[in-house]
C-alpha cells in the first residue's frame, strides 16, 4: 500500500498546496498556477513508481522508468497540467460532498471513496481548507492522518508564521519547514511503502 499525493485547496477553491510521494511523470507547469505551490523535480525511485492516477494506463500496466532528461519540463511525457489535474480533484471532492450532503440529510459527511486506482480521503477545517489525500485503494481510512497534518505542521508553520498570507489569491503555501514537515510525516507511516 502507498500513499500517492496530498492536496490542499483554500476556501476559494484555489489548491495552494501540493506534495507527490509515488509518480513516474512530473507535474507539468503552466503560467496559470500559483507560485510555491507545487515543486518541479524529478520523482525519486521513478522506477519503482506509478504513474498518475489520472493517467490513461491501468494500475497493472508496467511503466518503463523516465529518463532524467524526460523528468524535468513540459514535455509530451507529462500527464494533465496541473492546474487542470486540481481542478478535477476539486471538482470531484465538491460534487460528491454536495451529493452527500443531499442523499443523506445532515447526518453524514463525506470523507472518502474509492476507485480500482486510488482512494480518496477527505478533511475539512472549520476555516474552509479541505486537505485531500490520495493513496492506495486498499488503504484503511486516513482521514485521522489528514487531520494530524492539520493540527500539526499546517498550525504550527502556516497558521502561526506571519510571514505567510493565508488568504492570498496569489500565492501558495511556500513554507520549506511545513513541506518538509509533512513529508517527514507522511515518510513515518506505516502504509507509505
Amino acid at each position: 500500500m502507498t500513499i500517492y499525493s496530498l492536496y490542499i485547496f483554500d476556501r476559494h477553491c484555489d489548491c495552494v498546496y501540493y506534495h507527490d510521494w509515488h509518480r513516474t511523470r512530473p507535474v507539468r507547469a503552466t503560467p496559470n498556477d500559483r507560485p510555491a505551490v507545487h515543486r518541479l523535480s524529478a520523482p525519486q525511485g521513478a522506477q519503482h513508481a506509478r504513474e498518475s492516477i489520472f493517467s490513461a494506463r491501468s494500475a497493472t500496466t508496467p511503466i518503463p522508468p523516465i529518463a532524467p532528461s524526460q523528468a524535468v519540463g513540459a514535455g509530451s511525457n507529462a500527464g494533465l497540467p496541473f492546474d487542470e489535474e486540481a481542478k478535477l480533484v476539486y471538482g470531484v471532492v465538491l460534487s460528491l460532498r454536495n451529493m452527500v450532503k443531499k442523499l443523506s440529510g445532515k447526518d453524514e459527511a463525506f470523507t472518502s471513496y474509492k476507485t480500482p486506482q486510488y482512494r480518496l480521503h477527505l478533511y475539512e477545517t472549520l476555516t474552509g481548507y479541505k486537505f485531500v489525500l490520495l493513496s492506495d485503494p486498499f488503504a484503511d481510512s486516513l482521514r485521522f492522518v489528514l487531520r494530524q497534518l492539520y493540527t500539526g505542521p499546517f498550525i504550527e508553520f502556516v497558521v502561526r508564521n506571519p510571514l505567510i498570507e493565508m488568504d492570498s489569491r496569489t500565492q501558495g503555501i511556500d513554507n520549506d519547514q511545513f513541506r518538509g514537515a509533512v513529508d517527514r510525516h507522511v515518510r513515518g507511516l506505516s502504509i507509505f511503502a
